[in-house]
């Protein structure tokens, strides 16, 4: 599995979008979210790059997504 961690700008009424999203887009993969750090972490793991993939949807329902190096 690979671990992958994004700064976000999800706030809790974004929650039930993303997972919607997410189970759409990365059905096998698994994710978690740290609303409480101020980079609102989204932390996901797969078993393929899906580093394009989240940001891309995210970013259509106008949600800051960037990948954390």
């Amino acid at each position: 599995m690979n671990v992958y961690v994004f700064k976000t700008s999800i706030n809790q009424k974004d929650v039930r979008l993303v997972n919607a999203i997410l189970r759409s887009v990365i059905p096998d993969s698994r994710w978690n979210f740290d609303l409480e750090d101020r980079d609102k972490i989204l932390r996901i793991e797969s078993k393929t790059d899906i580093v394009e993939t989240v940001c891309f949807n995210l970013e259509i329902e106008g949600i800051r997504c960037k990948e954390l190096e």
